[in-house]
């Protein structure tokens, strides 16, 4: 009887777990990361998850096979239905997190396969597929170089069935994303032709070059089909539209914010920044240019343009050259680390993997400054990257001279504050020790925008705030540009994908209203054409983390810290901040 009496005692509370609604979140949140990643196994080595249901991913490439988009889909129709019947009221505040997580990736990744359909028109994500999943077992050392080559070489044999699916399934593109498409494509040809070739162990020499040449023979005829065929193919508009850009920018920023109210506050923003530059740039201006007698001819607008103008376009004279560009961010970086340091406004990681490197070709559509490749949340100690954008010898001198103005000496600064130290390397470093791992991937792969390109802000803000280059003036007006900058992607987007706003008008915002160099704006305009509800984070997202340490100084109030804000906010990682809030409570 004693042993029946235990037996039903085991099974009652093993009832009682599969009906507790956090064990239920917890199983749907390991499904939901492990199967989506599964569809990409590209991906999946860039996060460190290598084996999956006795497959080796490293081996594969990402399926685009009609039958298995339609397999996905229903597998996301499916998961968020299970989803939904989960009692959300008893849930606790970090499973509402992770939930609000999941809802929303899954919707976003039904509005991609049931309306957008970017399998079937932008041929970017079949070439930054390749490049990713060629690039990342190339120089991330989770293995021995002969056993990664190995995987590259398999991936490599599967390129032209790859690459002729891609040009089966789409049908037409902007021309935008076709243009770049091709540039990025002749990336991945010299990744293969040159960069990997150059570094295949001496044994698998005669195996990679077997593999490479029809790989590359199938990369150049995508080449030209991109060039000739798809090329001609341009009746797909890049504008989602006010019904689905709403939609998206409700699920991929998570703020509680809709897309009309964001444009308000950004559109009132800028002008108000734009009165602070004045006040900044005066000062300056009476020592740069004494004659011009503070353009009090002038007013409004004019005067703004005419003061703050001349002192930045003062400030930018002060740059690198073309060839010291990158070493002139690796000495950024060593600055930036030792005043965090010596602030200790956050506690920094132990480890130190942050390397700088250039931006690989495959990604320079999208990245064209620059950008942020963390270490995989699965193998945290294996290397990150901050990516500088080289500038290319092919550019003529005022090309090049536009962007070296733009990302000056002090820009440049506060670029590397922004994706190394303390923004992203220190946010995602610290991500990487979420527990458990499904909650670490979930926050790690989708994590919130707002909160990740917020934190980066902010970050930057908070440097200055503590002192950083000893509160330097042509920084202030610097980092007053910047946030014109954050004010105007806000604008931007919003404006391009839902109401129709014309390139020139794009442009005219940027280069007349926030002062970029007609190479950042062209650059920016082709990025907000090559993604949506993106650009809006960095302005959502700055403004939530001020919200979020201003609620914590209430709450703990003679007690608040700073760095005890900043650690505990930072260890949850890429939650929404609506959810923070709760988190820290």
């Amino acid at each position: 009887m004693a042993k029946r009496a235990v037996l039903a005692a085991l099974l009652l509370a093993a009832a009682g777990c599969r009906s507790n609604p956090s064990e239920k979140l917890s199983r749907l949140t390991e499904e939901f990361v492990y199967t989506t990643l599964s569809f990409s196994p590209a991906n999946s080595t860039s996060v460190g998850l290598h084996q999956y249901q006795k497959q080796n991913l490293d081996n594969l490439l990402d399926d685009f096979n009609p039958a298995n988009l339609d397999r996905q889909r229903h597998f996301y129709e499916d998961f968020q239905a299970r989803l939904h019947r989960l009692p959300v009221d008893k849930l606790t505040p970090e499973d509402r997190a992770d939930y609000t997580i999941l809802d929303d990736q899954t919707s976003l990744a039904l509005l991609d396969l049931r309306e957008t359909h970017s399998a079937f028109h932008n041929p970017t994500v079949y070439v930054e597929t390749l490049g990713n999943a060629l690039f990342s077992p190339f120089v991330l050392e989770y293995a021995p170089l002969p056993q990664r080559f190995q995987s590259i070489i398999a991936r490599l044999q599967k390129i032209p069935l790859y690459l002729d699916q891609a040009g089966t399934n789409l049908t037409s593109s902007p021309a935008v994303w076709t243009q770049v498409a091709a540039e990025e494509n002749q990336g991945n040809i010299d990744l293969v032709d040159k960069t990997i070739r150059a570094q295949v162990p001496e044994n698998l020499r005669e195996s990679y070059a077997r593999a490479a040449r029809p790989a590359l023979d199938a990369m150049r005829k995508f080449q030209d089909y991109l060039k000739n065929s798809l090329s001609a193919r341009t009746d797909f508009d890049w504008r989602l539209g006010q019904d689905r850009y709403t939609r998206k920018f409700r699920y991929q920023l998570e703020s509680g914010l809709e897309a009309d109210t964001v444009l308000d506050q950004a559109s009132n923003r800028l002008q108000a920044v734009r009165g602070h530059m004045l006040e900044l740039a005066l000062p300056l201006h009476r020592e740069m240019f004494p004659a011009h007698k503070d353009h009090a001819d002038l007013s409004g607008d004019a005067r703004v343009n005419a003061v703050a103008g001349e002192v930045l376009a003062k400030i930018a004279e002060r740059h690198a050259t073309r060839d010291s560009y990158m070493e002139e961010a690796r000495k950024d970086l060593d600055e930036a680390r030792a005043f965090v340091a010596q602030k200790r406004f956050l506690t920094l990681p132990g480890n130190s993997n942050l390397q700088v490197i250039p931006t690989p070709a495959f990604m320079r559509g999208i990245y064209s400054v620059g950008g942020f490749n963390p270490a995989p949340p699965l193998e945290p100690q294996l290397g990150a990257f901050y990516w500088v954008t080289p500038i290319s010898p092919d550019w003529p001198p005022e090309r090049a001279e536009s962007k070296l103005r733009e990302y000056n000496f002090d820009k440049l600064k506060l670029l590397t504050i922004h994706e190394a130290m303390p923004g992203h390397y220190v946010q995602m470093q610290i991500s990487n020790g979420v527990e458990p791992p499904p909650r670490r991937l979930l926050r790690s792969i989708y994590g919130n925008g707002p909160y990740i390109e917020g934190w980066a802000q902010y970050a930057e803000q908070t440097m200055l705030d503590s002192g950083f280059l000893d509160g330097s003036p042509e920084m202030a007006l610097t980092f007053a540009k910047e946030e014109l900058r954050v004010v105007a992607n806000a604008i931007l987007d919003v404006r391009l994908q839902m109401l129709g706003m014309t390139d020139q008008e794009a442009l005219d915002l940027m280069e007349k209203q926030t002062f970029q160099e007609p190479e950042e704006a062209e650059g920016k305009l082709q990025r907000a054409k090559l993604s949506s509800a993106q650009l809006p984070t960095y302005f959502v997202g700055w403004r939530g983390w001020l919200r979020a340490r201003d609620d914590y100084r209430k709450a703990k109030g003679a007690a608040f810290s700073l760095a005890a804000f900043h650690d505990a906010a930072l260890k949850q990682g890429a939650v929404p901040l609506p959810a923070l809030a709760k988190l820290l409570e």
